[in-house]
Parts: C-alpha cells; structure tokens; sequence
C-alpha cells in the first residue's frame, strides 16, 4: 500500500490520507477483509503523527467503508451497492466542516468495551454499571402505572429547568439526613452528574485555565475539562486520598479556577479521603478562594462502615458544590442527577442547561419523587450494598487464588471497583489486546491520569458481572497478566490526547 503526501498542497494531510485509501478500497485493490496498517506504524512510514492517521481513519469510518475493533485493528468492510458508496468520492468531506480543537478524544476504547457487554462470551469487568437484575422493575411499573393514573399526560409535558419542585423538596430532605443541609431553591435537577461536569467546565471555566484534579481519576471528567481547553494539574494520591500538602505548595503558586474531587471510594481508586485531609481541604479553599466541586456518586454503597461526612457537609465557608447521580443506586437509564451549590450557581447553572435541553425528563423526575417521598430508597440500598459485598468478596477470594508475582491490589470499602497494580514486566497494550482475545475486559488505568503513569494499572468493576462471572474473569485475566509478564513484550506508550470519550 503505497500513500504519498504532498507538504505543499492545500489539502489537509488527513483528507490525503483519506482520499487516497478510499480510492484503493473502492477499487478494489483493498478488498474486506483486509487489515490496515495500525496508526501508529502507517504514521513512521508516511512521516505523519499518529493523530494524523487516527483521524482519517474516523473518517473512512464515517464513510462506512472500514470499522475498528479492540484487539482485531481496522478491517476494510464490504461495499454496500448504494449510491452513497457508488458516490463516495463526490460526497463532502465533512470533518472540514467541524470545530477544530475541540478537545474531545476519538480513541473507540469505551465504545468498544460497551459493544462488547451484548457478547455472551466476554466477562466485562471494566464499565461502572449497575447490576440490571437489582433494578426494582416492579416497583417501578407500581409508580409509573399511578403516575399515569393521577397525571395522565401532563407526566410527559415540560418542567421548569430547575426541576420539579417536588423533587427538589424531597431531595433537599434526603439529603438533610446525610447532614448535606440545603434549601430545594440549592437544587438542580441535572440530566445525570455527567452533565453537571459539562455545565461547571461551560459555567466557570475559560480556555487556558487551570483545574486540580487527583491523579488518577475519572475518566468522564478529564474529558470534558479538556473539551474546555484548560490544564489539568495533577495531585498525586494515596491511601488517605489527595495529598493536600502537595496541593497546598501548587496553591502558592497557581491560582487554579476550579478544584475536583471524589472524596469517597473514588473513582479509579476506591479511596476516601480521611476526615482531616477533609478538613485540610476546605481549609485551602478557603484560604485561597478557590470553588471545590465535589463528585459524590458512591457514598450509598459502603460495604465496611459509614464513610466520613462530605466535603458539603463539613464546609462551612459556602465554597463546595455537591454533584451526585442516581444512576449508581438506583436507574441509569434515567439519567437523574443533581447539584446543590449556593443559589447563585445554581441560577447560572440552570442559564446554561436551559440552552442545552430546557429541562431533564419530567418522568424520570417523577418517578424519582416518588421513589424518595415513599422511603423506597432505604430497602433498595440495603439489598443492592449486600449484593455488592458478596461480589466484592468474591472478586477479592478469587484474585487471592493466584495472583501474579508483583499484582497488587486495594480491596475498597465501598464504590464499584478495585484498583490494580501490574508487575513492571507488564505493558499495558499487549496486555489489553491479549485480554480481549481471552474474552475478558478491564478498563487501563492510563485513562485515568492526565499524565503518563508511572506504572501499569487497571480497574475492574465488581457491580456488574454475576459472582460466577466474577470467577471466571479473574481466573482469565491472572492468566494473561502472568502470560504477558513472562513474555517481555515491547513497549508501547500512549501519545497526548488518545483518552477515551465517556
């Protein structure tokens, strides 16, 4: 295959690349079935950054003329005979059309692990989900039948971007007894706290600022405060959660606009934050002015012992929005989340969310009201953290059956996962490509960091997969960890901007 480039011409070197493949796999020359040369190899030979490669690739997939799997590479699909394919060279090309720079990763990585949660015979032990046989389906369609009853259509017309007023009541009353004390007028209803994320970055943040972050930590987040264009600075962490002494030394320096946080069973790591590391946090917050917005989406699921209050809880100086979801406990398909933060904010915020979807669903807002007004949420949580344990315990017994020399591990008191440690003979691409043709999935902890690791790491999910399934993951994965080890294979590090999308 031979792709040339010409440096001088107006068309942007992706669209060469692009055009040139397109014509070899209309013409036949590359027929389906055949493998394309991996980014990164394509890219030394023709002299290019592998981004470069990686965005015609994007477009030849938008074309539908190839397709990308996770451990298989980019395989040329057969040509449909339609006049879209027949016409594929006079359509417009459209990625000079979109916004440049816009931040937002192409790597298929979650895409990819989503698709493989349909394959029967793939053990998912990488997205954060819910187990979907705790769903309380019938107490669900109890509520929703009554809805229907007593509201009848206007269950489905619009609501205030706020929320629901009853909503926000009972969710301010809930949240009282978490000693969380807000009025409902404090209350946003969100359409789930991945959305809160986007209205933060959209409400406080300009190109070019500055956001702390734990390193590692959520993925969803580290996208979407680079879709915003500022630099993330790193606080390392350890078992008492982000190490505030280091912090304090960056806040001397730097005037960051925004602090985030998972101060409980965090997202990768499982870790909480101590009580005076709470304490030395709101401390600096204060002292330096700087806004704390507190990601809190698993403190319902503790398993061992209540964790320590929140941050909201604790602060007293009015400087921490608290963001959460229902999406962990109860229904994620629903899309139900909420921020409490002074009123101020939360008009700001309800400003800009009005632009983006006027309102989250009225009936999801409903059957939530429901839900907590009813006290269904406390024999609900009871059941689900005793399953979680069980499948806690279970993934915990089954990688002390035999672990690789130099795997270790932190078993979490509460939340979705456990956070691993590779042996350093463990490179992290063979090891995700051989896991997948083993039929087990994990998520790699480089996602998880802002940048390049010092170590191998992965997550994997505990909530999701049945014990048995659990088992046999586990098993399935020690087996390729202790293979790749043993194997030396080469290195391969990960270039800027290859994060995943979610």
């Amino acid at each position: 295959m031979n792709i040339t480039i010409d440096r001088t011409s107006r068309i942007p070197i992706y669209l060469q690349i692009v055009r040139q493949l397109r014509a070899l796999i209309l013409a036949g020359t590359l027929p389906a079935g055949t493998k394309l040369p991996p980014e990164r190899r394509l890219a030394r030979a023709i002299g290019v950054n592998r981004s470069t490669v990686l965005n015609a690739y994007s477009e030849l997939k938008a074309d539908a003329l190839v397709e990308s799997h996770v451990g298989r590479g980019t395989m040329v699909l057969p040509l449909a005979s339609s006049p879209e394919v027949e016409d594929a060279g006079r359509n417009p090309e459209w990625r000079q059309f979109f916004r440049s720079e816009t931040g937002y990763s192409r790597d298929p990585l979650i895409r990819d692990l989503l698709e493989m949660i349909e394959r029967p015979d793939v053990v998912s032990l990488a997205l954060g989900l819910p187990a979907p046989e705790l769903v309380p389906l019938a107490a669900i369609q109890e509520l929703l039948d009554r809805l229907l009853g007593e509201m009848g259509a206007s269950l489905l017309l619009h609501c205030p971007t706020e929320g629901i007023s009853p909503l926000r009541d009972v969710l301010s009353q809930w949240l009282c007894r978490r000693g969380i004390r807000c009025s409902p007028a404090e209350v946003l209803i969100l359409s789930g706290s991945q959305q809160g994320l986007d209205l933060a970055a959209r409400v406080f943040l300009s190109a070019g600022d500055e956001v702390v972050v734990e390193e590692p930590t959520y993925l969803g987040a580290l996208q979407v405060f680079r879709s915003a264009g500022v630099r993330l600075v790193g606080i390392p962490m350890d078992d008492q959660g982000m190490r505030t002494d280091l912090l304090a030394r960056i806040l001397e320096r730097r005037r960051p606009k925004l602090i985030y946080t998972l101060p409980t069973f965090q997202n990768p790591s499982g870790t909480v934050m101590g009580p005076e590391r709470r304490a030395h946090l709101l401390r600096l917050a204060e002292e330096y002015n700087v806004p704390i917005l507190e990601d809190d989406p698993y403190s319902e699921l503790s398993y061992d012992a209540p964790p320590p209050d929140s941050l909201t809880a604790m602060d007293t100086g009015r400087r921490v929005m608290y963001l959460s979801t229902f999406s962990k406990i109860l229904f994620p398909g629903l899309r139900v989340g909420w921020l409490v933060a002074p009123r101020a904010v939360i008009r700001q915020f309800a400003l800009v969310k009005q632009s983006i979807d006027l309102h989250t669903n009225t009936p999801g807002q409903w059957l939530m009201e429901r839900f907590l007004s009813r006290e269904l949420v406390t024999p609900h949580l009871a059941r689900v953290r005793e399953a979680y344990r069980r499948r806690r315990d279970v993934m915990e017994e089954t990688l002390l059956e035999s672990p690789p020399p130099g795997f270790t591990w932190r078993k979490p008191a509460g939340g979705f996962y456990f956070w691993c440690r590779c042996p350093e003979a463990v490179e992290r691409t063979p090891l995700f490509s051989h896991a997948v043709e083993q039929k087990v999935t994990f998520l790699p902890g480089w996602a998880c960091f802002n940048d390049e690791p010092e170590a191998t790491f992965i997550r994997l999910n505990f909530s999701y997969p049945q014990p048995e399934e659990i088992r046999t993951g586990i098993r399935r994965l020690m087996r390729v960890i202790a293979e790749v080890a043993d194997q030396n294979w080469p290195v391969h590090r990960r270039e800027a901007g290859t994060l995943p999308i979610v």
